[in-house]
């Protein structure tokens, strides 16, 4: 092993996996769905490392079992969706895509997970930007990774937080994204809904109960219990989030008060910017999601290209290994980056 392997960067924790919940229901297990899985061609290791603010993030770094040390490499910045943990798509992602011979770092956004930040699961989506430079910035200092060839994947919103640094960091050299989120756009169509900025006044009301020392209040996310009379839209992120399937340490709730930050949020605004950097944006094609990335593809620049996967839906993306296009994804990472 060679002396860079005891740089504490790298060794910054001891393995950390979490596993199925066996007290909850199975859910649906079709086409594959495996988001503990764990592969015995790659490592995992526990890491920390820092935001531009000085704010920790926890983080797993992924590597293939075989990995020359003595050469740089390609690596991959992997995040997960919103109001989940890495343990939720992202590790299954970095896994993956270490099996395929990159490096690959799953993360907790700040505010979420063993991540720091206060208050508990605030929405903040230029700091949720920022991780993804963060990551650079971790990967980069390693001896072993080539600080040129560094890509990121977005997973859900994760993958409007990706494409918004990548308009301001050119060290991100690839870009793709499965089953892309606009999160501004979908809560400013929340809003628009309730009508007579509703929304905008309940956030800013609840601020005055907060300061004052009130409970806070949480938003959205996933229901907690459904029904026959649930919509697809939460009987779909339900069996994910609420079963032994994708159950984590999280509540996917946000604060009320900062949820309004999403109003401010525009992450497509400028996407034309970042060619001649490539983008890969995929998605199922029975998503609820899909003109997310129909839209990104649509004002994006080449190089760009739209994958739709043939009867997924939105969360089938994010743990149904039939499904998923591993290898669309690592071979773009793979092309691009090498």
């Amino acid at each position: 092993m060679t002396d860079f392997m005891n740089d504490p960067r790298y060794l910054a924790g001891e393995q950390n996996v979490a596993t199925r919940n066996p007290d909850l229901p199975t859910g649906d297990q079709h086409h594959g769905a495996n988001n503990w899985y764990t592969s015995p061609q790659v490592d995992q290791q526990a890491v920390t490392f820092s935001n531009v603010y000085g704010m920790q993030l926890a983080g797993n770094l992924f590597t293939p079992k075989d990995l020359d040390f003595t050469i740089q490499h390609a690596a991959i910045v992997v995040g997960a969706p919103n109001g989940a943990v890495k343990e939720q798509a992202a590790n299954l992602y970095a896994t993956k895509m270490a099996e395929a011979g990159l490096i690959a770092l799953a993360f907790d956004q700040v505010f979420w997970g063993e991540s720091e930040g206060r208050l508990r699961n605030a929405m903040a989506p230029d700091l949720y930007s920022e991780s993804f430079s963060a990551g650079a910035d971790y990967l980069g200092q390693l001896a072993f990774v080539d600080a040129e060839k560094i890509g990121v994947l977005g997973i859900c919103a994760s993958g409007s937080f990706a494409i918004n640094e990548a308009k301001i960091d050119t060290r991100l050299k690839a870009i793709a994204t499965v089953s892309l989120t606009d999160m501004g756009a979908v809560a400013r169509g929340m809003r628009d809904m309730m009508g007579n900025h509703e929304m905008v006044d309940q956030a800013s009301q609840q601020r005055n109960v907060e300061a004052a020392g009130g409970e806070i209040a949480y938003t959205s996310g996933t229901p907690e219990t459904i029904d026959e009379n649930s919509d697809a839209f939460s009987t779909e992120f339900f069996d994910f989030y609420r079963t032994q399937r994708g159950a984590a340490a999280t509540t996917t709730h946000p604060t009320l008060t900062t949820f309004a930050k999403l109003l401010n949020f525009y992450s497509l605004a400028d996407i034309a910017t970042i060619a001649p950097r490539p983008l890969l944006f995929i998605a199922g094609d029975h998503a609820m999601s899909l003109n997310f990335s129909e839209d990104a593809y649509a004002q994006a620049s080449e190089p760009k290209e739209l994958y739709q996967v043939n009867g997924a839906g939105h969360v089938d993306l994010y743990d149904r290994t039939e499904l998923i296009p591993f290898e669309k994804l690592s071979t773009f990472f793979q092309t691009q980056l090498n």
